[in-house]
């Protein structure tokens, strides 16, 4: 299916193969073959099973109806799909859901009437504030228009063509007054459990779009220009994004910084789509070029991506499945945000798409100790320090006492978080691989620093000042050797480091692996095995895994005892 180009619509005769994959236990996609009055016993089952599903995709479960449980599109006739339609809608009320059909189409079954199936998408309205949340990175050369995509996707008016509908977006006056952004901000985009969009049109605040969303999109708008690339590769890194959002130009095509925007999704191993943006602007042939010129470096062996176009609502819901099914396919879209063509279908796209985790391997990282990273520090008058970032295990609670470190002499302080807001409105209780910020009252925020994290005091976290990674070095103009001075990033930590040694070599060339030695030069920082690693030095490029650390335990240093101004005894 994903092959598939016809821009079929809605309805019409469908080439398709008559088989789907065969129906897998777990997941969020069922196949059921008709709903036509079921018995009281067998209703109580198809709630259940509901449930399962639903549980599975964290509130979205996607419906077949009319295709048996090996994958033969069967069909139904016009009656017994409105009859299995209404029941499926009595299921879903009983679990509290709603119910979209996707698409509907016919299908070639040896019969003498239509026989069609239909794809129903089925959210859970949200309970606790258990809203699905996913982030997307956004991407692109400067002026490819990302924060104008950004500002016509969640403030719901069309631009007019000369950045009218970024100004919202921008954080800095130097930002507004050159029209490129230098910071990471964030942008939120819901839709209700119906599949509608709910944005800033209808709703004044970020607190009401919450409440009435039942999946969250926060966007990460990243910097486009050169020389913001840190800011950007700090975005990438430490934001943890489920999908990043590759914007291009359609009438400079592929410039500046979008091939090595590129290169960090593949290099980060962040599932991306790319949006081709200003189609008002140019000729059919031009942006026909760009697509070929896209497709064209997609299909190259290092990127080895199938690209897929999107023309058509039905493409969207196929590309929203597909995508997150097998990592190797690239959906485009082409579209402008002054006339407001085919924006439609990356609506389609996003309300569609499934997170990439399921709800047993988030349970799994929820019952893990706490750790918290620390992205963003703020002092906010009358609450005090407030942190940003995102959980990466366990569960946090107001109230609860956690360490943070480490600090210059790789000390681990104790204090309490006092408050948690995501999204900007209160939350209770916080969970693995949510985004949020947490005001520690009185705490002294010269102690704090991007890059820190926050744990639970029984996790005696080892630090480490030196450690060894397995890189590649992507591009370095003479040799690296021992000595050489780079910027790494692992996750939300941003230090210069030094080459301690290469293993096995003296130096290394353009594209060679090697394992190699790092020394922080300035404090010890707190890393895992087996985390991502990317470093950078003008021009050089590498990425890589951190492989063994040289640990400096925390028994050693201690928890800091004495309790100075702003630290919080337990």
């Amino acid at each position: 299916r994903a092959g598939k180009k016809n821009g079929r619509s809605r309805g019409g005769k469908a080439n398709n193969p008559p088989y789907l994959p065969p129906e897998a236990e777990d997941g969020n996609i069922e196949y059921k073959l008709k709903l036509v009055n079921p018995s009281q016993y067998r209703f109580e089952h198809l709630v259940t099973q509901m449930k399962w599903r639903l549980q599975e995709g964290r509130g979205e479960a996607v419906y077949q109806i009319g295709v048996e449980d090996n994958g033969l599109l069967v069909g139904l006739s016009e009656e017994e799909m409105r009859a299995s339609l209404k029941t499926l809608r009595r299921m879903a009320e009983k679990v509290g859901a709603d119910i979209t059909v996707l698409r509907e189409r016919e299908v070639d079954y040896d019969s003498d009437f239509p026989r069609k199936i239909t794809e129903v998408l089925v959210r859970k309205v949200p309970d606790n504030q258990q809203f699905l949340d996913l982030r997307v990175a956004v991407l692109g050369n400067v002026d490819s228009g990302k924060s104008t995509l950004l500002g016509v996707l969640t403030q719901g008016e069309l631009d007019n063509g000369r950045g009218r509908a970024r100004l919202n977006l921008f954080r800095h006056l130097h930002e507004i007054q050159s029209g490129r952004t230098s910071s990471i901000s964030f942008e939120i985009l819901g839709f209700n459990s119906k599949g509608e969009v709910v944005n800033y049109s209808d709703s004044r605040t970020a607190e009401e779009i919450c409440e009435s969303s039942s999946k969250m999109i926060t966007f990460i708008d990243l910097a486009g220009h050169h020389k913001y690339l840190k800011t950007t590769i700090f975005g990438l890194t430490s934001y943890c994004p489920d999908f990043a959002m590759l914007v291009v130009s359609a009438n400079t095509g592929i410039a500046g910084t979008t091939r090595e925007h590129l290169g960090l999704a593949m290099a980060l191993k962040v599932p991306f789509f790319i949006v081709i943006s200003k189609v008002d602007l140019c000729s059919k042939a031009t942006v026909e070029r760009t697509v070929k010129q896209l497709e064209r470096i997609l299909k190259q062996p290092g990127c080895n991506k199938l690209p897929l176009l999107v023309n058509s609502d039905d493409d969207a819901v196929t590309a929203a499945q597909q995508f997150a099914q097998s990592p190797n396919i690239t959906p485009i879209f082409t579209l402008s945000s002054v006339s407001g063509e085919n924006l439609d279908l990356l609506k389609v796209f996003l309300n569609i798409l499934p997170p990439l985790t399921n709800s047993k391997e988030q349970e799994e990282l929820m019952q893990q100790l706490t750790e918290f990273q620390v992205d963003e520090i703020y002092t906010v008058p009358e609450v005090g320090t407030v942190v940003g970032g995102t959980l990466s295990s366990g569960i946090c609670r107001e109230g609860e006492n956690l360490v943070v470190g480490p600090t210059d002499d790789g000390k681990f302080l104790r204090l309490k978080v006092c408050s948690i807001q995501r999204n900007r409105s209160a939350c209770r209780v916080l969970r693995a691989g949510q985004a949020a910020t947490l005001a520690l009252g009185p705490f002294d925020r010269s102690l704090l620093r991007k890059g820190m994290v926050m744990v639970s005091p029984e996790m005696n976290p080892t630090i480490c000042s030196v450690f060894e990674a397995e890189i590649v070095l992507l591009f370095h103009a003479t040799t690296f050797r021992k000595g050489f001075q780079v910027t790494v990033h692992v996750g939300n930590v941003r230090q210069t480091a030094i080459v301690e040694k290469i293993h096995g070599k003296d130096k290394l060339r353009t594209g060679e692996k090697a394992v190699v030695c790092f020394r922080f030069i300035k404090h010890p920082e707190y890393l895992k095995i087996g985390a991502k690693l990317l470093f950078r030095e003008g021009v050089t490029k590498g990425i890589g895994h951190v492989t063994d650390l040289q640990a400096i335990t925390t028994k050693e240093n201690g928890l800091e005892e004495s309790l100075g101004p702003g630290q919080l005894s337990f």
